[in-house]
């Protein structure tokens, strides 16, 4: 070789230029790699993956609770109803001087109620909320699981590739730990 960019190929570099593209060993140091990243993706996705559920479970016993609540609230609603509903039938049927009290009381029975009701309404939106925001983190674990499982066969994949020293597994592998990935990026974003 000489000083001035003018290079003359020895009898042997040929052969360490095709041995390094073709290198079983080389294969093995980038499937080694390759497969250490996706291994880390993968226990991050699954660790997200797995906070996303318990996060579901929680908001879905939270809805439960909410509507437990609201059903009490209901129940309590149609007692103050059926003792308003009482109070009516007496002062319908209560002499004269005696309506006034009863009146009150059906007065005092439809504010209550109103109250009531309202409180009602609300636990039953807190518990539909609590609903919506679990089957949303629902849907974003299965994403996770899914980045997760595509990660998972692409390592499968990768160790395939090293045993039998296929040019293309190695591609595939390349091929699905990027789609794991995409699929992990369509998680976070909550796609």
């Amino acid at each position: 070789m000489s000083g001035h960019g003018f290079h003359v190929h020895g009898p042997h570099d040929h052969e360490l230029e095709h041995a390094a593209q073709h290198n079983p060993e080389g294969m093995a140091g980038q499937l080694a790699v390759l497969t250490a990243i996706l291994a880390t993706v993968g226990a991050l996705f699954s660790y997200q993956g797995g906070a996303t559920q318990a996060n579901a479970g929680l908001l879905k016993n939270e809805a439960a609770i909410k509507k437990t609540e609201a059903a009490n609230q209901w129940s309590y609603f149609q007692s103050k109803s059926t003792k308003q509903s009482l109070a009516e039938f007496a002062r319908d049927l209560a002499p004269e001087d005696k309506r006034a009290a009863y009146q009150a009381k059906i007065d005092r029975y439809e504010t209550e109620k109103n109250e009531i009701k309202k409180k009602a309404e609300e636990l039953d939106a807190e518990s539909h909320e609590s609903d919506v925001a679990s089957e949303t983190q629902m849907h974003q674990h299965h994403r996770w699981a899914q980045a997760t499982t595509a990660l998972q066969i692409s390592i499968a994949m990768a160790a395939i590739a090293l045993l039998t020293k296929r040019r293309w597994l190695e591609w595939a592998t390349l091929g699905l730990g990027g789609l794991g990935i995409a699929v992990g990026v369509a998680a976070w974003f909550h796609v």
